[in-house]
């Protein structure tokens, strides 16, 4: 954000918010501090509401006009009442907030503060201390924001779309693919300078979880060895988007190992979607989607062929069925979730999740409950592991399920693909470790929309399940596939017990 008057955002709401204190402490309407100091009405307004900021001879005027000095005008300290306030708005968190992303002012913020300040400290210091039991820190609001900044936009950006068309144009790229990685290393070095250093990374057994790592100085990409030829070219892929959408705010690996600022996680996020756009081309896709869709029955293989077709792996083909199916099949109603497996432990962890329209079950929680096992995202990483433990070694498994959440209407059609995690390199650090499986799954909201684009939805070869949120959740009696009591429902039962037992009493 952008300094005003000299001021950055936060010093601007802090002296509003000590003005506006000072002038209610002394009971001094705004007719009485323009007709004291000289300065109008509306002006005085904006200086509260953190729009302005005033000059050193009008900051004098306004200290002698509240009884105080220029010096704790100017301090940012705000009193113990306030620290919360005071704390969030010195922290980098605010300063980087994409609030403009979201058509909010921050001008609007900080009026809302200004008119309650009391309760808004309260309510801020309450979100603060949550933060601090629940570990979380910048980079967790910032990929949080720019999940909620995905879904706004439906996961679909038109401006990527032509920067892609715009770059396959210029450097004549043939429309079949999969595409070679060594084109996109020529285009590199030949347009953009680089050197690109396929092996790189073997050097530095510390930075086996990393894809690659980009040198700015010497303009250098060092890949690991150990990528396949897709894998190489994904990430290929997105140093050219570095260039080609002139993204200056970034990381130098090729995950983001913890975000500094907002625009830099987003910067990644729009490097990755022009990678796949690249390697998935929009028009080709869809018209593969629209052929797969109008199969007579479901089909997992020729669901796998078809991501076999353009050497994607699952999730850069996830990511563009999410790209696609709002825009051009109009199903937005849709939800993606990536879920890891510790075979050791029988542990889930839902790691990445994508809700488009509302937010749909499931979704992940930071509770450590148990996901229901029902879910095909889990039931079939437990058919992949069991199969392994049998010694029948199975890379990728998929299958579909028709989803039926307990207690409501809501019915999804769920495709899942679990794959070994151990094979190759990946994306996240989380996954770097062998023992973990994974699996990815698009769920589809069963109306009108869907029956409309998918002729084999009603196949009777999908499964139906009834499924729930958690464990602890879900007062589904008799189920075999419960990984810990329904303690929730429990404690609320016995909670409506006492308070219908003291309704009797009254």
């Amino acid at each position: 954000m952008r300094p005003m008057n000299g001021k950055i955002p936060h010093q601007r709401i802090i002296f509003g918010l000590k003005i506006k204190q000072l002038r209610t402490a002394r009971g001094l309407s705004f007719s009485d501090m323009a007709q004291a100091t000289g300065m109008s009405v509306s002006y005085l307004n904006e200086i509260e509401k953190g729009k302005k900021f005033p000059k050193p001879d009008k900051i004098a005027v306004l200290a002698a006009t509240l009884s105080t000095t220029e010096a704790e005008l100017l301090s940012n300290e705000m009193g113990p009442h306030l620290a919360p306030v005071t704390e969030l708005l010195q922290s980098n968190f605010l300063n980087e907030l994409p609030l403009d992303m979201f058509g909010i002012e921050l001008g609007k913020v900080a009026e809302i503060i200004a008119n309650a300040p009391l309760r808004v400290g309260a309510f801020i210091s309450a979100l603060l201390d949550i933060s601090r039991s629940y570990a979380l820190r910048e980079e967790n609001f910032f990929f949080a924001a720019l999940r909620a900044y995905l879904e706004l936009n439906e996961n679909y950006f038109e401006h990527i779309e032509q920067a892609v068309d715009a770059f396959t144009q210029a450097h004549g790229i043939a429309p079949e693919r999969p595409l070679a990685a060594g084109r996109l290393a020529d285009i590199l070095e030949q347009t953009y300078g680089y050197t690109v250093a396929v092996g790189g990374l073997d050097a530095y057994p510390e930075l086996a979880g990393l894809r690659s790592v980009f040198l700015p100085d010497s303009r250098t990409l060092l890949l690991s060895g150990r990528l396949s030829a897709m894998q190489t070219a994904f990430q290929l892929g997105k140093e050219v988007a570095f260039q080609q959408l002139d993204l200056k705010e970034r990381a130098y690996t090729s995950s983001l190992l913890r975000g500094r600022v907002f625009q830099e996680v987003l910067n990644h996020a729009f490097a990755t979607y022009f990678s796949v756009a690249l390697h998935l081309p929009k028009a080709a896709f869809v018209a593969d989607v629209q052929q797969f869709f109008g199969l007579p029955r479901w089909d997992g293989e020729a669901f796998l062929d078809l991501m076999a077709q353009y050497d994607a792996s699952p999730e850069m083909f996830y990511h563009r069925l999410t790209n696609v199916l709002p825009h051009d099949f109009q199903l937005s109603k849709l939800f993606f979730l990536r879920v890891l497996h510790d075979p050791q432990t029988d542990a889930f962890e839902i790691d990445r999740e994508l809700h488009l329209s509302k937010q749909h079950q499931p979704h992940g929680n930071a509770l450590k409950e148990h996901y229901c096992r029902r879910w095909v995202s889990m039931s079939l990483l437990h058919d992949l592991d069991a199969m392994h433990r049998q010694g029948q070694y199975a890379h990728t498994l998929v299958r579909a399920q028709r989803s039926q959440y307990f207690g409501t209407t809501d019915e999804y059609l769920c495709i899942t693909l679990a794959r070994s995690g151990g094979v190759h390199p990946v994306t996240d650090l989380r996954l770097a470790q062998p023992r973990h499986n994974v699996s990815v799954t698009l769920g589809l909201l069963i109306n009108n929309d869907t029956r409309d684009h998918i002729q084999w939805i009603d196949d009777p070869a999908i499964q139906g399940r009834v499924v729930n949120r958690t464990c602890e959740r879900c007062p589904i009696a008799d189920c075999a596939e419960r990984a810990a009591p329904p303690s929730v429902v429990e404690k609320r039962e016995k909670l409506k017990a006492i308070e219908d037992t003291l309704a009797g009493l009254m």
